[in-house]
């Protein structure tokens, strides 16, 4: 296979995770290209997802490796998705990579958790919610730009929209929902959106009024994205540089720990959409 230029996040994700399971076999990328009857180069190459490899060669490494674990390596076998095109392919060279990132770790998740603090999740966000983000940014995009990203990111909610949705779970702030971007309108039409895509099956809204206190993870936002296993797992942070990607062991166990007491001091669904209807009415 040709050499990638820029592999996606998924790609370099399954060369991590290969790299993984070479390193707990204590072989050099030398030993398992001899082993396999490759080129250290084409390992190494692998690793870092510069070179596709097709669901069978995983295998074949996996077991070259010694991994008996079925589960996982026939889980890393389904992350090679060799030339299939998804819709965000369209947006590559028009948008930064992070953005089209984002859309293939939300499509390939078998389930999603986001916390959000100051804004509202973009699965979640109307198209004029969209734009004033946006327009916020720094530097300034130009309008082209702007619809570009308007349109990705309401194709992204495609995942709670499709016929077999992904489970969702966003825990809001009350500082987020009663940020008015645009003004009352606005703002009530953007509440009054979430409150119908809560209702939807597999959509959990969880609110975190100010009342609540103090709570872990508090400085940031977190997409927790799940795979067909726990370490396959991913999280994304938003960070004024772009996005950052995490699936270290120990960094998943403690996102999980984070919103799992966040959604703990939440409210539940029902009393959420209340709360959200109570601000409405002070618009």
């Amino acid at each position: 296979m040709p050499q990638r230029d820029a592999p996606t996040a998924r790609q370099r994700r399954l060369g991590w995770e290969l790299r993984k399971l070479r390193e707990r076999a204590g072989m050099s990328a030398t030993e398992a290209g001899e082993l396999l009857g490759i080129g250290q180069s084409r390992v190494s190459n692998t690793e870092v997802g510069r070179i596709g490899i097709s669901a069978e060669r995983v295998r074949v490494f996996a077991l070259n490796y010694g991994c008996d674990d079925e589960r996982l390596v026939e889980a890393l076998a389904a992350m090679e998705t060799g030339r299939t095109r998804h819709w965000w392919e369209e947006y590559r060279g028009r948008l930064p990579a992070g953005l089209l990132d984002l859309a293939e770790l939300e499509h390939y998740a078998t389930a999603i958790r986001t916390a959000q603090l100051t804004h509202l999740p973009g699965l979640l966000q109307t198209v004029d919610y969209a734009r004033l983000t946006f327009r916020q940014c720094i530097p300034q995009l130009p309008p082209p730009e702007i619809e570009y990203r308007i349109s990705h990111r309401i194709k992204r909610q495609d995942v709670i929209y499709r016929a077999r949705p992904i489970p969702y779970t966003a825990i809001i702030h009350e500082a987020a929902l009663r940020m008015q971007f645009g003004g009352p309108e606005v703002t009530r039409e953007q509440l009054r959106h979430i409150i119908d895509m809560s209702e939807r099956d597999g959509v959990a809204v969880l609110v975190i009024p100010f009342s609540a206190g103090i709570f872990p993870g508090s400085g940031q936002t977190i997409v927790f994205a799940e795979g067909p296993l726990p370490e396959l797992d991913t999280v994304q942070l938003d960070a004024e540089h772009g996005f950052v990607f995490v699936h270290t062991e120990v960094a998943l166990a403690k996102y999980r720990t984070v919103l799992d007491r966040m959604e703990a001091m939440a409210l539940k669904p029902e009393p959420s959409r209340d709360f959200i209807r109570s601000i409405m009415k002070t618009l």
